[in-house]
Parts: structure tokens; sequence; C-alpha cells
């Protein structure tokens, strides 16, 4: 383990908690901690710090798709399933934008995703004194107390109108909720004509109010949105949905299979067998990943149909495929798709490629490089969590180091990188943190 430098701050000003990302795990990390933890007026703000890559709050911008919705409910927001007299509530939103009356006419319990994009927002912006955005963290630096890790110095690089500076924060607790990584197919990068669907909105408009050929890679809710979005932007455009499957497989929504999203439900996994997590994982991926909603593949469908009856048709679902290659040129790209059935393949000249391929776990061991050799891992080498997300080290690190969103599900289950639990899990973390600071 490196020891701490001279630059380091001293013991007295250690955080008791300091987030790494600021996404929704962290900011309701946020408002649990400053619900929970005792304080006085002033506190607990004083005694929580979070570090953000961003330059400012945002959330999967780049599929704000006019007319989407949430796929979960709005109760599933960061705080209601854990405080719902909360005042960071989506209700409390609402009523700040006098839009509850008409919000409760609407009859749905799945906001506009733009408008549940705001309700974070809103909130992020409330703790704007404590977060510090453009700032990405480089090292955990390990500092040693009579022999045993007491802290960690979060350094981050902070980069603003003033140029790059490093900051230094010393924590008694470390909360890793760096979200996902975007995934590309295999052997394919971005460029300027290819990217990631998370970059759909912005990369559309540099495409022109013309193209002539757009390709979308994948099969899930994100790809049939690309899809759906592009052909509506586009009307002179064909737009080619690659995918492997037959056909879109739907999402399981059902009420008895959603219970795997619930609280209750990530303790049952936890202390489930490896061979038995494995299963629940395959049982039900259909709740999540690579499916779509019903009334979108419905509509895809009718809409590629009746192009058919017209003799117009410009939505062509190649299924039972897979994107081989993709090389950009001066004018296009030329894409070239395998049909797996016959082992044919066909070049397409696209305009532009759309990889709605899905996302990744960031791995936090990176980050704990410098304390990696103390914190215990499975045979996977993945971190082992204890059932309150905290990272199990041996006995030579005292500080507590957890780890919440899309990087516990191998432990804790599907509703791991979900909103779906946000809430709870984060109520459950700083109670983990304060009975610790207690002793």
């Amino acid at each position: 383990m490196t020891p701490p430098d001279d630059t380091t701050p001293p013991e007295a000003a250690a955080a008791d908690l300091v987030g790494i990302g600021f996404g929704p795990s962290n900011a309701a990390l946020a408002i649990a901690f400053e619900e929970t933890a005792p304080h006085t007026a002033g506190e607990p703000r004083s005694r929580m710090a979070f570090f953000e890559r961003q330059p400012a709050f945002g959330w999967h911008r780049g599929m704000l798709i006019e007319g989407a919705t949430m796929q979960v409910s709005f109760l599933k927001d960061l705080a209601t399933m854990r405080n719902p007299m909360s005042r960071y509530t989506f209700m409390q939103y609402l009523k700040t934008k006098d839009r509850v009356a008409e919000f409760i006419n609407s009859k749905t319990l799945f906001p506009l995703r733009v408008e549940f994009h705001d309700y974070l927002d809103w909130v992020a912006r409330q703790f704007d004194p404590v977060v510090t955005y453009g700032a990405e963290v480089v090292a955990l630096r390990p500092v040693t107390v009579d022999g045993v890790v007491a802290h960690l110095d979060v350094e981050a690089r902070v980069t603003g109108d003033d140029g790059e500076h490093t900051v230094v924060r010393r924590a008694r607790n470390v909360a890793v909720g760096t979200g996902l990584t975007p995934r590309m197919p295999d052997g394919i990068q971005e460029s300027r004509r290819v990217w990631h669907s998370s970059r759909l909105m912005d990369r559309a408009a540099t495409i022109g109010d013309a193209p002539r050929r757009l390709v979308v890679i994948g099969a899930g809710q994100s790809a049939a949105e690309a899809t759906d979005y592009l052909h509506r932007t586009f009307p002179t455009a064909e737009v080619h949905s690659v995918f492997s499957r037959y056909g879109y497989s739907v999402a399981d929504d059902s009420p008895f299979v959603n219970g795997i999203f619930d609280p209750k439900a990530v303790g049952a996994f936890y202390g489930a067998a490896p061979e038995v997590k494995r299963q629940l994982l395959g049982y039900h991926e259909n709740t999540n990943y690579s499916v779509v909603d019903l009334e979108l593949a419905e509509s895809l469908y009718r809409t590629s149909y009746q192009e058919r009856v017209l003799g117009q048709q410009r939505l062509w679902i190649r299924n039972m495929s897979r994107v081989v290659a993709a090389a950009e040129h001066a004018d296009g790209v030329r894409v070239t798709v395998k049909e797996l059935a016959t082992g044919t393949s066909e070049v397409i000249e696209a305009d532009a490629v759309v990889c709605a391929t899905g996302y990744a776990p960031s791995d936090p061991l990176p980050l704990l490089q410098d304390v990696v050799g103390e914190c215990k891992r499975d045979d996977e080498g993945r971190l082992v969590l204890g059932r309150d997300y905290r990272v199990a080290t041996s006995d030579a690190v005292r500080c507590g180091i957890y780890v919440h969103g899309a990087g516990s599900e191998h432990s804790h289950g599907l509703a791991a990188g979900l909103l779906s639990n946000t809430a709870v899990r984060s109520g459950e973390i700083v109670d983990s943190i304060l009975s610790v600071l207690a002793r």
C-alpha cells in the first residue's frame, strides 16, 4: 500500500462520506445521508463530498427522445421507497413545478423521460455545494493510522474555466457509484459517423436533414427507440435495424416477475448459492436486457407492414443478422451485414450507424489499485461485497469502501443497476456507515 504524501489534508478534515460519481445512485445516497445522519444545523452536508466527471449533471441525455417514457414507476424515485415524506421525492418536485394535479390527471405511473431527468437535475442542483463537477477521480490513496488504513485520500483531476488542478479529499468512507460505460460491438470503433446510442440525440443532429440510409445495431429498448426516432425524424431515409434474434423480444413486466426488483428480493438473492444466482439472472434477464416494450415493438411491426403494403418500405428489419464490419469513408459508412442462417453477406452504404449495444458496469478495481491487495475477491476476480454493499477487506483496512449500482449486480441481483431499489439501497449504505462511525 502507498503511504500518503505531504500534500494530503489533515485527519481532522476527513469527510464521513466521499462519493465517486454523482448520478442517481450517489444522488440518492446524498439524500439518505442528509436525512438519516444525526446532525446539528449546517450538517451533515459539511461531512460529505462528491466528485463527478461530467461538467454538469446528466443522466442518459443522449436518449431523451421526445415522447419517450420511463420504464419504472415514478414512485421508484430517489427517496420515496425509503422515506415517502422526503422533500426530494418526485411528488415534491411536481409540487414545486405546480403540476401535481395535471400529472395525476394523466393517469400514468410512468412519467416522460425528459420530465424524470428534470426531476433528477432538480435534486442534483440542491446538492451543488457538495459536488465538484468536471472532476475525474484518479486515485484512492490509503492513509495509515496505527498500522491500519483509517482513511482514503480521494485524488481528483478537476477541469474548469480556470484550467486543470488537483483536489484531494480525505474520507472515512468512499462510495463508488460510477455507473455504466457504453459498450460497442466487437471490432467496431466509434467515429464521426459511428456512435453509441447514448449519444443519439447529439449525433443525429450532425448528419444533415436528408440522410439516405441509417443503420441501428441491437435488439433492446434503446435500439428500438433509436430505430423509431430515426424513422420519424428523417422521413426520406431508410432505417435498417440489424440484430441476431428472430425478432424483438418483449420485456416481461408482469407483477410476479417484477418482484425481483423489490428490496426484499435483494436479500433473498444475496443469500443464495452461486449456482442459484446464475440461474435467477438467466431466468429473468428478459426483464431488463435486450428486451423491448410491447407497445413499441407492435408499433414498429405495424410501420414495417404498412410500408410493405404500400410498396414504400423505409423500415427494414434485418433479423438473424450481424454487423461484422463498419468502415467509415469520406461519404459515409460501408456496413457489412452477415445473415446468420445462410452465411451470406451484404454491404449497406449508410450515412451513419447507431450502436445500441448496451453498457458494461464501470470497473472499480483500477481506482482501488493501492488497496486492492487488501480487498477480497471471488473466484471470478470480482470484489466480494457485504449485504450492505461494503467491500470485504482484510483487517488492515478500517475505512469503508462501498460499491453500488451495476457493479454489485453479481452479488445483489438485477435491481442493482436500475432505479428500482436505489432509494432503499442508499438507506442501507448510510445505515452501515453510521453504525461504523458510532463505534
